[in-house]
């Protein structure tokens, strides 16, 4: 399924601008059980905008383009639909909005969401499943994450928009459900980062880092179970089992997530669709342009067009 910035479909942009107050940035609010949620429309560029939050902040890009500023390191972070950008509490960033304008304002949505929330799901989390080999124990660990969607996270935001603005006889325990589920994801893509940069420090140090290890290396190869359950030590079924309670995924999807990753990446950079999709370990250039579609929300060409190097220094 293709999305095109469904969660506006759900609170229609023409409702939005007839509520507009400012000019520049229009922030429409709903509240929910212990959390809330915010539509931000920006309808003119601007340049080292502040934002800061007392909760934790989760930002998600609907439409057009952020880069975000933070004086924890010297890059600027190019913020696009599709991906997560999340602020502990106290953080502040300033951000560019260099596209938008009066016919395409630039949109995005964030989840306010209280300290206390995400402790509560962190220990439930930490009876439940641990990572194996690493001193992992749940608890979020207070810095900016930014990130790609999943399939799953695009699902449960446009879900979650869909229930904030909506007045469900059952919206408040819903809602609640649904924020606990964006928690659990933001935890385990927490435990998830931290086990693929031990595996780049310490790759012999278990099975699994060493099958990320070479997956990470060999990215546009086949896939050879054979090899993965030798690196593994393990037989095909355990590494399946272990791999997926690990990273929330098979190897075969691990694999394909980081080649369209790596596809971007070289599309941003200026190379052809083409080049883009072989290079990356795809053979079929038609299959490559229905995954990126479903990953990415947009085609690779315009994708390509919006966001490469040509583009962006014009």
């Amino acid at each position: 399924m293709v999305t095109k910035c469904i969660y506006m479909n759900k609170l229609s942009q023409n409702k939005r601008r007839d509520n507009r107050q400012l000019l520049v940035e229009n922030k429409l609010s709903f509240a929910g059980p212990d959390s809330e949620l915010s539509i931000y429309d920006t309808y003119r560029s601007a340049s080292r905008v502040g934002l800061g939050a007392d909760q934790l902040m989760y930002c998600g890009m609907v439409k057009g383009k952020k880069i975000m500023h933070n004086f924890h390191d010297e890059q600027e972070q190019v913020f696009l639909p599709h991906e997560s950008f999340v602020m502990p509490p106290g953080e502040y960033v300033e951000i560019d909005f260099p596209e938008a304008n009066e016919q395409q304002p630039t949109t995005c949505l964030t989840i306010e969401i209280p300290k206390e929330r995400i402790e509560g799901i962190s220990e439930r989390m930490q009876d439940l499943t641990t990572l194996n080999h690493l001193d992992h124990d749940w608890q979020y660990q207070p810095h900016i994450i930014h990130s790609h969607h999943t399939r799953d996270t695009q699902q449960l935001l446009e879900k979650l928009v869909l229930l904030f603005t909506h007045n469900h006889p059952d919206k408040e325990i819903m809602v609640e459900l649904g924020v606990s589920e964006l928690i659990i994801k933001l935890l385990r893509e927490q435990g998830r980062d931290l086990l693929l940069n031990y595996s780049q420090k310490s790759p012999d140090a278990t099975g699994i880092t060493a099958v990320v290890h070479y997956i990470e290396q060999n990215s546009a190869k086949p896939l050879d179970i054979e090899i993965l359950c030798q690196k593994a030590c393990m037989s095909k079924s355990k590494l399946y089992i272990v791999f997926k309670k690990q990273l929330g995924c098979s190897p075969s999807e691990y694999l394909q997530q980081r080649r369209l990753k790596n596809s971007a990446e070289a599309l941003r950079s200026g190379l052809t669709v083409t080049q883009a999709c072989y290079d990356s370990g795809f053979n079929d250039l038609s299959h490559f342009s229905r995954r990126f579609t479903q990953f990415f929300g947009c085609p690779p060409r315009q994708y390509r067009t919006k966001y490469s190097v040509e583009s962006t220094s014009d």
